[in-house]
């Protein structure tokens, strides 16, 4: 394997003899932190330049570099006889859609270097190279254990940066049932299906790779050291956590979904309830107006005592069914 050169800074534009000023040739976004033998290169969103430097310095195969150009690659693990080429998926918040979206990390590793390219910013490797980079004894505590090591941190804290948003779903559905229950349910049906959708994205990220975790679990011994085992085993100990509470959102909003419309429901009866009362109530006054109504001769016509008596006896009659339908428990 050729030595790996340090990434050339950016120069400003050279002038030419007549004035005119030369535009440099596009450098590559390569970032390097080495410790000993150990090196790390980070390159995020990886161009065309930047994938033309790792086949001028790497000879990694062809398929490789197209996963690496490739934005619909599934998470796996690819073996060769030097090097693991590593293809993990992670969770992102996106603001720009206001979703969960999956952000590919991709990983070259051997034995005296590892490669990370991120498809798209990806904090908690962000936030490990830059503490690397900025200091010593931190570059020396994640460097000086070997490429398995390293690979390890840097998995290990993509992961933990799932905690906190899961969390927040979680404190999500605790609020959305407290809002079904204080009346407020037309209000959260959106809601509940923005967190529905969370969900979903959530496990469609994390479902794949539980099995590329384990088949790392398995095929580390060939390229990393020896003792590493209880370090991966808490890798897939963090993912299956993070696939248990999914499991239970995912049960926890389908409860609040039956919940909600059970709610909904509830209220909607409770208006036809009323409806179908008040129109019962008033169908015996709609009989006696219909009766006398009638252009036809009947005893008592024309009498001021007559319509008093009418409208007494539609008095009596509406008293009767309200009371009637109160004891029944209709009203």
């Amino acid at each position: 394997m050729p030595s790996l050169p340090k990434p050339r800074l950016r120069r400003s534009a050279r002038s030419r003899a007549d004035g005119s000023s030369v535009q440099p040739a596009a450098e590559p976004n390569v970032e390097v932190v080495e410790f000993g033998d150990l090196r790390w290169v980070n390159i995020e969103r990886p161009s065309s330049v930047d994938r033309a430097w790792l086949e001028e310095h790497f000879e990694f195969d062809a398929l490789d570099y197209e996963d690496v150009a490739s934005r619909n690659q599934r998470p796996k693990i690819d073996e060769y006889p030097d090097y693991l080429f590593i293809v993990l998926h992670f969770p992102v918040f996106d603001k720009t859609v206001g979703r969960l979206n999956a952000a590919e990390l991709d990983i070259f590793i051997g034995p005296d270097y590892i490669i990370t390219l991120p498809n798209s910013p990806l904090p908690p490797v962000e936030y490990l190279f830059e503490r690397c980079r900025a200091s010593q004894e931190v570059r020396e505590a994640m460097l000086s254990k070997g490429s398995g090591y390293l690979l390890y941190r840097i998995v290990d804290d993509s992961f933990d940066y799932c905690f906190p948003m899961l969390r927040k779903i979680g404190n999500k559905l605790e609020r959305l049932e407290q809002e079904i229950f204080e009346g407020r349910a037309e209000e959260v049906v959106r809601d509940l299906s923005n967190s529905k959708q969370e969900i979903i994205n959530f496990r469609k990220v994390i479902r794949p790779q539980r099995a590329v975790l384990r088949d790392l679990e398995r095929t580390k011994q060939r390229y990393l050291a020896e003792d590493l085992e209880i370090y991966f085993d808490d890798i897939v100990d963090a993912s299956e956590r993070i696939w248990d509470m999914l499991e239970n959102y995912k049960e926890v909003v389908e409860a609040l979904e039956d919940t909600n419309e059970s709610v909904l429901s509830h209220r909607v009866n409770e208006v036809l309830r009323v409806l179908t009362a008040f129109s019962v109530v008033i169908l015996p006054l709609t009989l006696f107006a219909s009766v006398f109504g009638m252009n036809v001769d009947f005893p008592f016509e024309g009498s001021v005592a007559a319509f008093w008596a009418i409208i007494a006896g539609m008095l009596v009659v509406l008293v009767g069914m309200i009371t009637y339908f109160r004891r029944r428990g209709f009203l």
